[in-house]
C-alpha cells in the first residue's frame, strides 16, 4: 500500500489552500497559526515538494500544491462527509456531483420531487467542471457534460436536446433576424464548454463560415443564457437548459425550432459497483423518469 501523510498534515493542506491564509486556517481548525505552519513543513518534507509560495502579500499554492490539491481535496471532502453521516446516524447518504449548468437550470428546480419521494435518502449536491475521482470516493454518481469518453465506467444518456439560436424578442427585432445569415452582423455570444460550437451550427444551415473571433464568452451556459436574455446578443445554447428562459419569455428561438443541431451530451456516470446501492438505484430510477419527461 502506498504510504499515506498523516492525515492532520491532509486537512491543514486543505485549509490553508482554501482560505490563503495560516491564521485562518487555524482558527478553522482550532490550533495554532505555529501548528499550521508546523503541519505544512511536515507534508512538505514528506513530499520533498514545496506547496505554498510565501510573501508579504500572503500566502499562495504552487504550481505542485495547485496539483496535489486537485487531487487529495476532494477525498479530504469525502473522509469528512463520510465521518458526519456516521456520527449524525445518517445512513442513506447519496453523493452526486453534476455539470455546473445542468444542477442549476435543470437539476434544481426538480430536486423537490426527488425528497418528496424519498424522504429517507440524504442528498448532497456538488457542481463543477470538473470531473469526480471514483477513486477517491467523491461521489456516488456523477452527472457529466461532455463527449462519453470516460473508461471503465457506466454511461448513462439522460435526454437528447435541440441546440438552438436563442435571443430576446427586442434583440431579435432591433436586428430584424429573419435569416440564418444574418447572424453574421449580430453579436454571438460564445459558451467555451459547449459541444456544438457556432462553426457547427454556420455549417449546417447555412453556406457561410462562423466568425473566428467573438465580443462576449461564457464557460457557463447559465451565463450565456443570461447574457443573451439581457441583450447582449445571440446564445447557441440547448433548448432544454433555456426551458424557464423561454417559458418567461426571456429567450426564444431565433428562427424556431427547425434549424437546431439534436444531441445527447449530459450523461449519468458511475462504477458498476455502485449499481446495487439502493440510493444509487433510487435516483437513477427518477433522473431517467424526470428526463423522460423533459
Amino acid at each position: 500500500m502506498a504510504a499515506i501523510p498523516p492525515i492532520s498534515n491532509l486537512q491543514a493542506f486543505e485549509a490553508v489552500a482554501r482560505r490563503r491564509s495560516f491564521a485562518l486556517a487555524a482558527a478553522e481548525l482550532h490550533v495554532t497559526a505555529s501548528a499550521i505552519s508546523h503541519q505544512i513543513a511536515r507534508l512538505e518534507d514528506f513530499l520533498s515538494t514545496r506547496l505554498f509560495e510565501r510573501s508579504a502579500h500572503g500566502v499562495r499554492l504552487s504550481a505542485a500544491g495547485e496539483r496535489y490539491l486537485s487531487r487529495v481535496g476532494g477525498a479530504i471532502q469525502a473522509l469528512g462527509s463520510a465521518t458526519d453521516d456516521m456520527r449524525q446516524g445518517v445512513s442513506n447518504s447519496l453523493y452526486v456531483h453534476c455539470a455546473p449548468s445542468l444542477a442549476t437550470l435543470w437539476l434544481m428546480p426538480r430536486l423537490r420531487e426527488f425528497a418528496l419521494a424519498h424522504p429517507e435518502i440524504a442528498l448532497n449536491l456538488s457542481a463543477a467542471h470538473t470531473h469526480s475521482d471514483f477513486a477517491l470516493g467523491q461521489a456516488d454518481i456523477d452527472i457529466r457534460y461532455g463527449v462519453p469518453n470516460w473508461g471503465d465506467l457506466v454511461i448513462e444518456p439522460l435526454f437528447e436536446e435541440p441546440i438552438v439560436p436563442l435571443a430576446s424578442a427586442a434583440y431579435i427585432a432591433e436586428k430584424e433576424l429573419t435569416r440564418p445569415e444574418q447572424l453574421l452582423e449580430a453579436t454571438l455570444i460564445q459558451s467555451n464548454v459547449s459541444v456544438v460550437q457556432w462553426s457547427d451550427w454556420f455549417r449546417a444551415h447555412t453556406n457561410r463560415r462562423a466568425p473566428e473571433r467573438f465580443s462576449v464568452r461564457f464557460d457557463r451556459a447559465q451565463m450565456s443564457l443570461d447574457a443573451a436574455a439581457q441583450g447582449l446578443g445571440v446564445a447557441l445554447e440547448s433548448a432544454v437548459m433555456a426551458g424557464k428562459h423561454i417559458r418567461e419569455g426571456l429567450l426564444q428561438p431565433v428562427f424556431g425550432m427547425a434549424p437546431c443541431i439534436k444531441v445527447k451530451a449530459h450523461f449519468a456516470v458511475y462504477p458498476a459497483r455502485h449499481s446495487k446501492r439502493p440510493t444509487v438505484e433510487a435516483f437513477l430510477a427518477w433522473v431517467h423518469g424526470q428526463a423522460a419527461r423533459t
